[in-house]
C-alpha cells in the first residue's frame, strides 16, 4: 500500500511537473510560436503574438502580446499590442465564451466577411483602438477609441451581436465621409433595433449632441438633435447633400435645433443659419406630420442664380399641407415678402398677399425656357390672392430683343400664375405701370397694362404707353385653348411712322410722325409662346403730307417680340 501511495503521489508530481513546464515555456516566446502555429494549421484563423502573461495576482486573466489575428487568407481582423483574456468559470462548459476580452492600442477591422468569430465574451472593452467597419451599411473608421460592448455576440452578418449595450468614446471618427472629434456614443442594440440615448461630437468646427432610435425597418426616430457653430463645406450638389436621407426607409424628427450654421456646395451656400424644426416625418420623398414647425432665419442663402439676404421663414405643418405663416427677405436690392397654404390636396401654393418693392432684376437667359418648363411633381398650381409691386426695374438682356421697365408698380387679384404643372395666366386681374421703359431700344413712358383672365381667355384691356412724341394704346385677347388664338389691336397717335419697324414690323413707305393702326391675328405657338403666326393690316397717316400707306401682314413673327411678322 506504502509503494502505490508513494507511486500516485510520484506521477501526480510529474504531471504538476509538467503542467508547470507547460506553464512557462508557453509565457515564452517559443511557447507562443508554438500556440500560434497549432491554431493556424488546425482552425480557419491565423493568430500570431510574441508572449503570453499570466499573473497569480490576476489568476482569471491571461495576456497576449503584440497579437494579430484574423481569418485565413483575409486581411487581419485584429492587430493589437496587448490583448487581456479575462476567464470565468464558464470556460468549462464553453471555453469560448470569455468573461471579458480587453483590447489595447492596435486596431479593430470588422466586417460582414469577418463574423461570426469564434469566440464571444460578456464585455468587449476597447482601450485606445482604431475601429474599421468597410464594406457595411455604416462606413465607420475611428481612432483612439475607448469604451465597451457588453455582451459581445458576434454573428454572421451581425458583427456586434442582436443585443448589447453600449457606452464608447473616440478621438476621431468618420462615418460615411462626415469626420467628427471627440466623440461619445450611449445605447444599446436590440434585434434589429438600436438605441442611441446620448450621441455628441464636435464636427466641423461646431458641434452636435442628440438621441437617436433606430427601428426594426430601418427608420430613423431623432427625438433631439442640436447643431452649433457648424462649419461644412461640401463638393456635393444640394440635392446630393440631402440624398442619404432620401435613402433611408423613414426619418421622423422629434426636435431639430440649428444655431449658426454655415454650409456650402458647389452652387450653394447659407450663412448665419438658425432652424428649428418640430415634429415632421420624411418617408421616401414625402412627409407626414400633425402639429410640424418651421422656423428658419440666415445672413445670406444662395442656390444658383438666386441670391437671398436676411431670409425668415417660418411654417407650420399639418395633414392638410403647409402654413406659411411668413416668409420675408431682400433679393436682388428690393424686398419680398409673402404669407400663404401649400395644400397637399391638389399641391396648390396660395399666397394670400404677396409684397414686392425695390427690386433691381435682370432676367436669367433662359427664362423662357423656364416659363416653358414643366413644374415640379409637388407644385400644381400657383394663386396670388393679393399682390402689390412698387418702385421696381425688371430687365432682360435678351440681344434680339432687349427690354427694361423702370419703377415698375402694380396690384391685382386671384392672379393664377400656375395650371396643371405649366406657367402662365390662367385667372384672375392685374393691372401694372411704370415711369419709363426701353423695348429694343424705343424708350418711352408712363406704360400700363390691364388684364383680366379666366379659364378660357387672357382680355388686354389697356395697354398704353407714351412715346417720344405720342402715344401708343392697345388692346388684346389670347385664347386660353391648345390654338392660342390671339387677336391685337393697336393705335398710336403722333408717333414716329418708323416706331413699329424697330419692333419687327415691315417698313413703311413713308417716314415722319402720324398716326397708325394696326389689326392683327394669329396663332402663338404651344412650344414658343412668342413665336405667333398672324395675319392683319398695317395702316398710317403722314401727318404734315397726309400721304396714307397700308401694308397687309401674312408671316410668322420672329424670336422675341410680342408680334413680329416677316
Amino acid at each position: 500500500m506504502k509503494f502505490i501511495g508513494k507511486l500516485l503521489i510520484g506521477i501526480l508530481m510529474a504531471i504538476l511537473v509538467a503542467i508547470l513546464a507547460v506553464y512557462i515555456l508557453i509565457q515564452t516566446r517559443w511557447g507562443a510560436a508554438q500556440v500560434s502555429s497549432w491554431v493556424s494549421a488546425n482552425t480557419d484563423y491565423e493568430l500570431n503574438f510574441d508572449q503570453m502573461d499570466h499573473r497569480f495576482s490576476t489568476p482569471s486573466h491571461i495576456i497576449l502580446e503584440n497579437v494579430t489575428f484574423g481569418r485565413d487568407g483575409k486581411p487581419a481582423t485584429l492587430v493589437a499590442k496587448r490583448v487581456d483574456l479575462g476567464l470565468s468559470s464558464r470556460q468549462i462548459t464553453d471555453p469560448m465564451h470569455m468573461d471579458t476580452i480587453t483590447l489595447v492600442d492596435g486596431t479593430l477591422n470588422l466586417s460582414p466577411e469577418t463574423a461570426p468569430l469564434p469566440f464571444q465574451a460578456d464585455r468587449l472593452q476597447l482601450k485606445n483602438m482604431a475601429f474599421n467597419s468597410p464594406n457595411m451599411a455604416w462606413d465607420l473608421s475611428a481612432q483612439k477609441v475607448t469604451g465597451g460592448l457588453s455582451p459581445w455576440q458576434p454573428e454572421a452578418g451581425n458583427v456586434l451581436g442582436k443585443k448589447a449595450q453600449i457606452q464608447m468614446s473616440a478621438g476621431s471618427m468618420t462615418l460615411n465621409g462626415v469626420p467628427a472629434s471627440n466623440v461619445l456614443i450611449q445605447g444599446e442594440i436590440n434585434g434589429q433595433e438600436v438605441v442611441l440615448s446620448t450621441v455628441g461630437a464636435d464636427m466641423a468646427r461646431g458641434s452636435f449632441t442628440g438621441n437617436a432610435r433606430r427601428n426594426a425597418e430601418g427608420g430613423w426616430i431623432v427625438d433631439t438633435l442640436r447643431l452649433n457653430d457648424i462649419r461644412l463645406q461640401s463638393d456635393k450638389s444640394l440635392q446630393a447633400f440631402f440624398a442619404p436621407i432620401a435613402t433611408l426607409p423613414s426619418l421622423q424628427i422629434g426636435r431639430l435645433e440649428v444655431t449658426d450654421a454655415r454650409l456650402q456646395g458647389p452652387d450653394w451656400a447659407v450663412t448665419d443659419l438658425d432652424l428649428s424644426l418640430r415634429n415632421l416625418t420624411l418617408t421616401q420623398g414625402d412627409w407626414q406630420s400633425q402639429d410640424g414647425r418651421l422656423s428658419m432665419n440666415a445672413s445670406e442663402f444662395i442656390f444658383g442664380s438666386l441670391h437671398l439676404f436676411d431670409p425668415i421663414f417660418n411654417a407650420e405643418f399639418s395633414p392638410q399641407g403647409i402654413a406659411l405663416r411668413q416668409f420675408t427677405s431682400r433679393w436682388e436690392g428690393g424686398m419680398v415678402r409673402t404669407s400663404g397654404n401649400w395644400l397637399r390636396k391638389g399641391k396648390a401654393l396660395e399666397l394670400d398677399d404677396v409684397a414686392v418693392a425695390g427690386l433691381e432684376y435682370t432676367l436669367p437667359e433662359n427664362w423662357k425656357t423656364l416659363w416653358m418648363d414643366p413644374l415640379p411633381e409637388w407644385l400644381n398650381s400657383v394663386v396670388l390672392k393679393k399682390f402689390g409691386l412698387s418702385r421696381n426695374l425688371v430687365i432682360d438682356i435678351d440681344p434680339t430683343f432687349p427690354w427694361q421697365i423702370t419703377s415698375l408698380d402694380g396690384y391685382g387679384a386671384n392672379l393664377r400664375l400656375a395650371k396643371d404643372r405649366q406657367w402662365g395666366v390662367w385667372g384672375g386681374n392685374a393691372t401694372l405701370n411704370g415711369a419709363a421703359a426701353t423695348f429694343n431700344r424705343v424708350d418711352v413712358r408712363r406704360p400700363s397694362l390691364a388684364l383680366a383672365a379666366n379659364a378660357s381667355t387672357v382680355n388686354i384691356s389697356d395697354l398704353s404707353a407714351f412715346t417720344e412724341k405720342g402715344i401708343l394704346e392697345a388692346t388684346a385677347t389670347v385664347s386660353q385653348l391648345p390654338q392660342r388664338h390671339t387677336t391685337v389691336s393697336l393705335n398710336g397717335r403722333g408717333v414716329p411712322l418708323n416706331l413699329l419697324q424697330q419692333w419687327g414690323w415691315p417698313a413703311l413707305s413713308i417716314t415722319g410722325d402720324g398716326n397708325i393702326q394696326l389689326t392683327a391675328s394669329g396663332q402663338l405657338q404651344a412650344k414658343a409662346p412668342l413665336k405667333p403666326t398672324v395675319n392683319g393690316k398695317l395702316s398710317a397717316v403722314n401727318m404734315d403730307k397726309q400721304r396714307v400707306t397700308q401694308t397687309v401682314v401674312n408671316g410668322e413673327a420672329t424670336d422675341n417680340a410680342i408680334a413680329q411678322p416677316q
